[in-house]
């Protein structure tokens, strides 16, 4: 199915229909490089659905994102599916680290609504990959099946990563999943792919800068590989991938590669790709366009990347 020019796909069992190229509000965080005022957020933001993206991803942690999205695009919700998240601090708590109490869950939830000027959030996942355990001491999910139950929350999500991932998929308790992953990091890829049999839905970020959620948050795909941590610079390099670029019908630039090679992944339902730049956002959309990479191409850099780790 398309939307515009950009592909669609079925986010697990949720139902929701959602561009396989999707916003990440984080970049709307002054953290990230530069600040970002409300009229280049707002610009951004309509830009991205204008393009027809129509999945967008924040949280209570990323600055003024929230509130950006809502004063920006709330006028628009009926174009868009939202995603945040929970377990963050609410604003009197600020700095406080995330917090997985019902009390907190609630809050935020509350919070976010406010935020975003909206009566219900698509989707809501816990922020910071809690283990089970956590989750289960103070009835943190039972706290979002309230919100759930109230027409406040439509789907119960996780931001999850290793070690905690596997219980978390084992619970049986999540909708969708947001997952790092990339081409040069695919740590994950065997626990996307059990998540995505349970029916949850696979939401993965870092697919065009990084895979990891690590200290690499900075690195931009753009310069690579002359400016990047030494291990995906490493991992390119061994995999010989620029090699490939020119085997892509038309060519292809490092950025595109990599955004490409993220959405041949058979589990992937959409990826989150943030930026403030109004240019780099039109790049994203432009590749994302042109769809997965051809089935022998992405065998091939699968069999270069498998032999470079092996290595």
């Amino acid at each position: 199915m398309v939307t515009g020019a950009l592909a669609t796909r079925t986010l697990g069992r949720t139902g929701l229909v959602v561009t396989a190229l999707g916003y990440g509000a984080m970049s709307l965080d002054d953290r990230f490089g530069r600040a970002v005022s409300a009229d280049e957020a707002a610009a951004v933001l309509h830009a991205a659905l204008d393009a027809g993206i129509n999945f967008i991803d924040t949280a209570p942690d990323y600055g003024p994102s929230e509130e950006y999205i809502g004063r920006a695009i709330a006028s628009r919700r009926g174009e868009y599916v939202l995603a945040t998240k929970c377990g963050c601090p609410v604003a009197a708590a600020a700095g406080a680290g995330h917090v997985y109490t019902a009390e907190n869950v609630v809050a935020g939830v509350e919070q976010s609504l406010r935020r975003l000027r909206t009566d219900y959030l698509d989707i809501v996942q816990f922020h910071g990959s809690p283990s089970a355990a956590t989750l289960a001491e103070h009835g943190a999910i039972e706290a979002l099946r309230g919100l759930q139950a109230q027409g406040k929350v439509r789907f119960i999500g996780m931001s999850g990563t290793i070690p905690n991932l596997d219980g978390q998929i084992a619970l049986g308790a999540f909708d969708v999943f947001q997952v790092p992953y990339s081409a040069l990091q695919r740590e994950h890829d065997v626990l996307i792919a059990e998540a995505s049999r349970g029916g949850a839905g696979i939401v993965v970020r870092g697919g065009v800068a990084r895979g990891a959620p690590a200290p690499d948050k900075g690195w931009d795909i753009r310069r690579l590989p002359e400016v990047a941590p030494e291990r995906p610079r490493a991992t390119w390099e061994a995999a010989r991938l620029d090699e490939l670029l020119d085997a892509v019908p038309g060519g292809a630039t490092r950025m595109e590669f990599m955004l490409r090679f993220t959405l041949s992944h058979a589990d992937l339902d959409t990826t989150i790709v943030g930026t403030a730049d109004l240019g780099h956002l039109a790049d994203n959309v432009r590749a994302a366009s042109r769809g997965a990479l051809p089935p022998d191409v992405y065998a091939e850099a699968c069999r270069r990347l498998d032999a470079a780790s092996a290595a």
